[in-house]
């Protein structure tokens, strides 16, 4: 019988529960996948409380990696036996084995195993659309980008590294600090005891920095405001510490005809050709050695909670992967 972590309400990580669950035939458009490695995102922790709903009783999870089991009518690009990721999906990575939709599953190229495929999809998409995309790093760029030490940023800090930017990241530690110098920071600012906005105008001489990257969201966004030179741009991806409130628009004139936008993989990797070419990219990237996937904690599936638990208390670093 097949298990997945299932939730019937919203809550903390004691919601998640390990179920049997029946997975039947792929239909059209659809393949049938058997995990081997399933990625664990922050995205995991608000659909689990409700911050982002989801119909209930509800599967979890939008990352995995595996082989295909089976395939449903009009899949072409897919066959039994294929080795395939995916970081955008329906959620329900959660489980040994699921049905998705084919246009989202993607074919790991040799060179990259399941545990570091499960581990860089989402997060590394995520890099890709926003340093390539949402704005594009360049060459000489000095960029601003929070939880550095984090899965997205220490993909994101390296590969804009390669393009020849030079980032500074922000952390919550000393150890987090040292984690992000080895993955391409040029500067860390351990947030705890230093105030970012002040060391940001030091390290630029004033200048500021043409994006922020910011998933933190609450405790961070005005200050990262402050950190943009004129006509900056402001990527809010994600909203770790709580919501941004409500923002008055003329802030953003007044700090310099500034841009904010609120950035989703979704919406950057909806077409097929769009997703295909971004996952291209990072593929790319990662099998030159320019970014390197590591993963720092494993957990087995069926203990979800412990890792989420684990997650929000800010215990983890880098990219975490439950073994299937």
């Amino acid at each position: 019988m097949t298990h997945a972590i299932r939730f019937h309400q919203t809550g903390g990580p004691e919601v998640l529960k390990w179920e049997e669950v029946q997975v039947g035939k792929p239909g059209a458009g659809e393949a049938r996948i058997r995990h081997t490695a399933v990625g664990l995102n922050f995205i995991d922790i608000y659909n689990r409380s409700g911050l982002y709903p989801v119909q209930l009783p509800s599967g979890l999870g939008g990352e995995g990696a595996g082989v295909v089991e089976e395939v449903g009518s009009g899949v072409t690009e897919l066959k039994p036996g294929d080795r395939v990721a995916y970081g955008n999906s329906p959620i329900g990575a959660y489980s040994e084995a699921r049905l998705i939709p084919a246009d989202r599953l993607l074919k790991v190229p040799d060179g990259i195993d399941d545990k570091t495929a499960a581990a860089m999809m989402l997060k590394g998409l995520t890099a890709q659309y926003l340093i390539r995309q949402t704005y594009r790093v360049k060459a000489g760029d000095t960029i601003l980008m929070h939880a550095a030490a984090g899965g997205v940023g220490l993909i994101l800090c390296q590969w804009a590294k390669h393009l020849g930017a030079t980032v500074i990241g922000t952390v919550g530690s000393d150890d987090k600090a040292k984690l992000a110098q080895a993955h391409g920071c040029a500067h860390t600012i351990v947030y705890t005891k230093e105030d970012f906005v002040k060391r940001v105008g030091e390290i630029t001489g004033g200048k500021k920095c043409p994006v922020v990257y910011d998933s933190v969201g609450k405790d961070t966004f005005l200050k990262s405001l402050d950190c943009l030179a004129p006509l900056g741009v402001a990527a809010l991806f994600g909203q770790s510490s709580g919501s941004v409130e409500p923002l008055n628009l003329a802030l953003l004139s007044a700090k310099g005809s500034l841009y904010v936008t609120r950035p989703t993989l979704f919406t950057y990797a909806a077409k097929r050709e769009n997703l295909v070419a971004m996952a291209n990219e990072l593929f790319d990237v990662v099998k030159s050695g320019a970014v390197k996937i590591e993963v720092h904690q494993t957990y087995p599936l069926k203990d979800a909670a412990k890792a989420h638990a684990d997650l929000a208390a800010r215990k983890t670093t880098g990219s975490t992967v439950f073994l299937v």
